[in-house]
């Protein structure tokens, strides 16, 4: 088992090779990307849609992110000894919980606004409004902060051989059990919602697509876009994630054989840079998919230059989205009314 131990240790200590090239790589595309992202939603001229609540509140929590970056760099370039202090060991590790919750239950928001405008538009008009978005937001801020809370109260620096690292607790079973409990009930729980929204959506998208016979490249490209915001977030923090499940399982269930709990360590160590790239990511997806936010982004990178306005503002993912479903649904629905009147 030692040497199991030390072969992983030793593929381990390759990663402070280039962890901290790709953790500066990061912190400098995503702090750039994010920004310009808030500055062209927030101080642009024209008014904001409803998703642009969500996409700027996104966008915040990878900036805030994204800031704690550098002490990250800082420990992977000293071979994973911290050197900032125990305050910054807490915060940043917090920060990053706090991240993550608030990424999965903004996207579950996301999800859910779009499924409600889709399948159900007459309560959507009546729901969604700036204040009903604005309110979601400011839910979700304040229950990430809580749910980050066990994070920040389980960090601690420990010396071992002479370096300080920052580290958790030995935790109780209590502890272990409410902590995975929060990990299904805020992570697993809401990525579940997010894929079932997504498929409803994508399911109804595809009816419509067989039914009216036509190659739609405008549906077609919808689809992909779903499935691309979907897995940027999945194939980022599902791995660690199931790693951390995994260990704390393992904690709960104390084996003898301590190898899958070696496993689970290294999973959770080789993952994390898989979790902090998505923080840089977004920005990118919506710039690429989005007319909208593309034309944004271009009038604050270069106000000087005048942007073509030949495709309709309102030609985006989300209003196509809703547009084409939600026709697509009311035709279903008149078809079965006079079905109805037709049988009686």
């Amino acid at each position: 088992m030692d040497v199991i131990y030390l072969f992983g240790y030793h593929h381990l200590q390759h990663m402070s090779t280039f962890l901290p090239v790709l953790y500066t790589a990061v912190f400098l595309v995503g702090i750039i990307g994010n920004s310009i992202l808030i500055v062209a939603l927030v101080f642009k001229r024209r008014i904001q849609r409803l998703i642009d609540v969500f996409i700027i509140n996104l966008a915040a929590s990878d900036f805030i992110f994204l800031i704690t970056l550098p002490f990250w760099v800082d420990k992977e370039a000293s071979d994973g000894s911290w050197r900032v202090g125990s305050f910054l060991c807490k915060a940043s590790s917090y920060i990053i919980s706090v991240n993550m919750y608030c990424s999965i239950l903004l996207l579950t928001c996301m999800s859910a606004d779009r499924y409600l405008a889709i399948m159900y538009p007459s309560t959507a008009r009546r729901v969604r409004t700036r204040s009903y978005a604005s309110g979601l937001c400011i839910c979700v801020w304040l229950l990430s902060c809580c749910l980050g809370m066990p994070t920040l109260l389980s960090r601690e620096l420990k010396e071992h051989y002479g370096k300080m690292y920052c580290t958790d607790k030995e935790m109780t079973e209590p502890k272990q059990i409410a902590s995975l409990m929060i990990l299904i009930l805020a992570f697993f729980l809401p990525l579940l919602s997010i894929l079932t929204f997504y498929c409803s959506i994508t399911r109804k998208l595809c009816m419509h697509y067989q039914k009216s016979g036509k190659h739609d490249k405008k549906l077609r490209k919808s689809i992909k876009i779903v499935f691309i915001v979907v897995a940027a977030f999945v194939i980022s923090w599902v791995p660690f994630n199931l790693f951390k499940l995994i260990a704390v399982l393992l904690g709960l269930l104390k084996p003898p054989d301590c190898f899958p709990d070696l496993v689970a360590q290294l999973g959770m160590k080789v993952s994390s840079p898989f979790a902090f790239a998505n923080s840089c990511a977004n920005p990118f997806i919506y710039y690429c998919f989005d007319n909208y936010i593309r034309r944004a982004m271009l009038r604050c990178l270069c106000p000087w230059v005048k942007i073509s306005n030949s495709s309709n503002n309102s030609d985006t993912l989300d209003t196509r989205l809703s547009h084409s479903l939600s026709n697509f649904v009311a035709g279903e629905y008149a078809t079965r009314k006079r079905k109805r009147s037709v049988s009686l």
